[in-house]
C-alpha cells in the first residue's frame, strides 16, 4: 500500500479544516487502530498550526504552506514545508516543560508532537526552506 497526497495552503488557522478533511484520503482503507489515527490528525493540526502561529507569524497570509501525506504499509509520513525563521527543535523540546507541569493554554503543542511522533525533526531545505517531518507507525 502506498498513498501519497499533497495540498497547499495559505498561512491561515482558518485552513485546519480544509487540511483535516484533506488528510482523509490518507485513511482509506482505514487504520485499524483509531487512537492512533487520531494521533496522526493531532500531530497533522499541530504541525500546521505550530508553522502558521510560530514559522510564518511575520509572513503574508498568501504565504503557501506546502504538505505533503504519505501511507506506507506500517507508517504515516508528513512533511509540512515553512519558509519562516530558523528554529531549533531538539532546542525548543529540551525548554518546553513537560506536558504535566505544563497549564498554560498554548505552548504544548510540540510536546504533544513529541510524544506521539515516532519520528520528528524540523531540517533546512534546499530550496531554503524547512521541512516539518513528522512519522507515526501504526
Amino acid at each position: 500500500m502506498n498513498n501519497h497526497i499533497h495540498l497547499k495552503v495559505n498561512t491561515d488557522l482558518t485552513a485546519s479544516s480544509q487540511v483535516l478533511s484533506w488528510f482523509e484520503q490518507i485513511n482509506q482503507p482505514p487504520i485499524p487502530d483509531q487512537q492512533i489515527w487520531w494521533q496522526c490528525q493531532t500531530l497533522l493540526i499541530e504541525g500546521f498550526a505550530n508553522i502558521v502561529e510560530h514559522a510564518h507569524k511575520n509572513l503574508p497570509i498568501e504565504t503557501a504552506i506546502e504538505i505533503e501525506a504519505l501511507r506506507l504499509d506500517k507508517q504515516i509520513e508528513i512533511r509540512i514545508w515553512s519558509q519562516g525563521e530558523p528554529f531549533d527543535l531538539e532546542q525548543q523540546l529540551r525548554e518546553t516543560s513537560e506536558l504535566e507541569e505544563n497549564a498554560q493554554e498554548r505552548g504544548r503543542g510540540l510536546k504533544i508532537m513529541s510524544a506521539f511522533a515516532d519520528n520528528l525533526s524540523y531540517e533546512p531545505t534546499a530550496d531554503n526552506r524547512y521541512c516539518l517531518f513528522i512519522s507515526k507507525y501504526y
